[in-house]
């Protein structure tokens, strides 16, 4: 199994997202990036922290690529945005790209200029990549969450 970590604004929605997906064995979600230890929900919030909402995957890179990761990624959320998405703003919303090792830091700016050269965006892309830091796990109540309230 491998990890994958991105930042794409408030992790509920992309957690429900990687989890539809063949090849992904765990999600969690969680924050990222940092200064304060085993950080809240409330301290992340406050943008106090430099945490980013993240969601972290586990995957089995014979079923599905980072590549193909990388593809839904730029699907669900906008990586034009800085330190927002949709009606969430701040430090801990915005748009990154934590890799755990070089093919995955060289696969997300390869993957980063492809769309560039494609043009895919009419505004500049702002995705940060950056080394996978510490992940602390988001509290209970957070994991699955938008999968818990769609069954409602």
């Amino acid at each position: 199994m491998a990890k994958a970590t991105f930042g794409a604004g408030c992790f509920w929605h992309p957690q429900h997202v990687f989890d539809q997906l063949k090849g992904i064995s765990m999600t969690f979600v969680g924050y990222m990036g940092g200064t304060k230890s085993d950080p809240s929900y409330e301290e992340v919030c406050s943008g106090s922290t430099g945490h980013v909402e993240v969601v972290q995957l586990e995957y089995d890179p014979d079923k599905i690529s980072y590549e193909s990761l990388l593809d839904v990624l730029w699907k669900i959320h906008d990586p034009t945005q800085l330190n927002r998405q949709g009606p969430d703003y701040g430090t801990q919303y915005r748009s990154v790209i934590f890799f755990h090792d070089s093919e995955q830091e060289q696969i997300a700016r390869s993957s980063i200029k492809g769309l560039v050269d494609a043009k895919k965006f009419k505004n500049d892309i702002v995705t940060a990549i950056e080394p996978a830091a510490k992940f602390w796990m988001g509290e209970d109540y957070h994991q699955k969450y938008f999968a818990r309230m769609n069954r409602s």
